[in-house]
């Protein structure tokens, strides 16, 4: 057996196994010969030391799996259950879990073009409810959002009180006018993200919601912050990093991390009637939160920092997964269009920047540097001084001298190689120059294209699904082999 690593927090999970689907085309009712899997999600509601369960949609199936942390080379996937959906018109796109008000049991909601969630037990392996389409409230299972094509965000009620007029909720009329594609909740409950086809990216302020029966739902007609200026084609994925936010596009290869400046949740909700309204179009941008510009806030958004996905081309509806928990670090996942899985990892990026202000501080009595802080080593032949490969000359040849190198300690004791490794991965100086990834995992397949990343809530297995029906299963911190 070959010795274990001991694990640490800066592992990235590595690919463990890939499950697939059969080609499941042949029950859509119209032709389409692309099998693909569009979503998968872990369920939240699970103790932490319980072996994960996932769920992937596929156009026609759903398929619930447990993973187990076995050390051996055994296939760690269990196939729980396998569900098909008989509906003539159904082709699923999104999934997310809610649970039994009685009964705490998870229930697992899917849906897509056919406009209806299905609200599946998979203990009693049945359909529960139907419901109009996707993202369950951080604050309540019972609430979830959808988004489609109507252009609107409705807020939906699975408590049986509301069973007459299910829908509590509309942020609409003059937020989109094209069909969306990603929303997210805040950690608060109190905000939504919003965007799709018309590049814009909207926040809402969630209103109070209906505790009793009600005949119409609340209508929020104007977001508090809406901006088209971040991305310059459709958006198909947004979450938010506390209050910071993070989106990508279409045809442009990154993903961006950025803030509504004036923006924070700590603060009282704002009022309805401080939303900005659409009367002068020629603004790209609207906010709230930062009405004017001024000198001490010039702007109404920042962007901090982009992160490079090159390989992605046309391709949409690809989604990233922050990793995003207590006493854990913030580790972004994200699949392009040719089977390669990037990971970054937040602790390095800020533990980059805390060394070099101690290097700088204490030049001649450096401090150690961190372990997960590689440097480039020239391969040697035999006695041979160790050169660089032409790949490396070639590299450092054509880069422009790095921030790293006006240091006198790192040019003294580091390769050019290795300064321009580290100034392209952490440095975030120039918010416009995209990291490169801290690791990136090759399926193999350069034809894979990646459309949803999913993180188990312990972290430890992190789970990406696409075209060909595959599910990728990567794995971190696995249990130690016996020699």
């Amino acid at each position: 057996m070959a010795p274990t690593v001991t694990a640490t927090p800066y592992d990235f999970p590595r690919l463990r196994v890939s499950v697939h689907l059969d080609d499941d085309t042949s029950y859509l009712a119209e032709d389409d010969p692309v099998p693909e899997f569009f979503d998968v999600k872990f369920c939240p509601y699970q103790p932490l030391n319980a072996r994960p369960v996932f769920a992937a949609v596929s156009k026609k199936h759903i398929v619930i799996c447990r993973l187990t942390a076995t050390a051996d080379d055994l296939n760690p996937c269990e196939i729980i259950s396998i569900i098909r959906d008989d509906d003539p018109e159904a082709r699923n796109y999104c999934c997310t879990w809610t649970k039994d008000v009685v009964t705490g049991k998870p229930l697992l909601c899917y849906g897509g073009e056919d406009a209806k969630i299905k609200i599946y037990d998979i203990f009693e392996k049945k359909l529960v409810n139907d419901i109009c389409d996707i993202v369950t409230s951080p604050l309540d299972p019972l609430i979830v959002a959808s988004c489609s094509d109507d252009t609107t965000v409705r807020i939906w009620s699975l408590d049986p009180r509301h069973e007459k007029q299910p829908c509590l909720c509309i942020l609409g009329g003059e937020g989109h006018y094209w069909n969306l594609l990603t929303l997210a909740w805040h950690d608060t409950g109190r905000y939504i993200l919003s965007a799709g086809h018309d590049q814009i990216i909207n926040l809402w302020t969630v209103p109070d919601l209906p505790t009793e029966p009600t005949d119409r739902p609340v209508e929020v007609h104007y977001p508090h912050f809406s901006t088209s200026e971040v991305h310059s084609s459709l958006v198909d994925c947004v979450a938010f990093f506390g209050d910071y936010i993070l989106s990508r596009a279409c045809h442009d290869d990154v993903i961006v991390l950025w803030k509504i400046e004036g923006f924070s949740s700590e603060d009282p909700r704002p009022s309805q009637d401080m939303a900005p309204t659409t009367i002068n179009p020629a603004n790209l941008t609207r906010s709230a939160f930062n009405p004017g510009v001024s000198a001490e806030c010039p702007a109404p958004y920042t962007r901090l920092m982009e992160f490079a996905t090159p390989g992605c081309g046309p391709q949409f509806f690809m989604r990233f997964k922050l990793h995003f928990v207590p006493d854990q670090h913030p580790v972004l996942a994200f699949c392009n269009a040719n089977g390669k899985i990037f990971f970054w990892d937040f602790e390095q990026i800020t533990g980059f920047h805390d060394y070099i202000k101690k290097v700088e501080k204490n030049p001649d009595a450096p401090p150690e540097r961190p372990s997960w802080l590689t440097a480039v080593v020239h391969r040697t032949h035999g006695g041979a001084k160790a050169e660089p490969t032409v790949r490396e000359r070639k590299a450092a040849g054509k880069a422009h001298p790095s921030d790293l190198e006006q240091i006198p300690t790192f040019a003294n004791v580091y390769n050019k190689e290795t300064l321009l490794m580290w100034d392209t991965k952490y440095n975030v100086e120039n918010p416009q120059v995209p990291l490169k990834p801290h690791k990136i995992e090759n399926f193999g397949a350069s034809s894979f294209v990646g459309r949803q990343v999913a993180w188990s809530p312990g972290g430890e297995w992190c789970v990406v699904v696409g075209s060909s029906n595959f599910a990728l299963l990567l794995q971190r911190w696995a249990p130690k082999r016996e020699t």
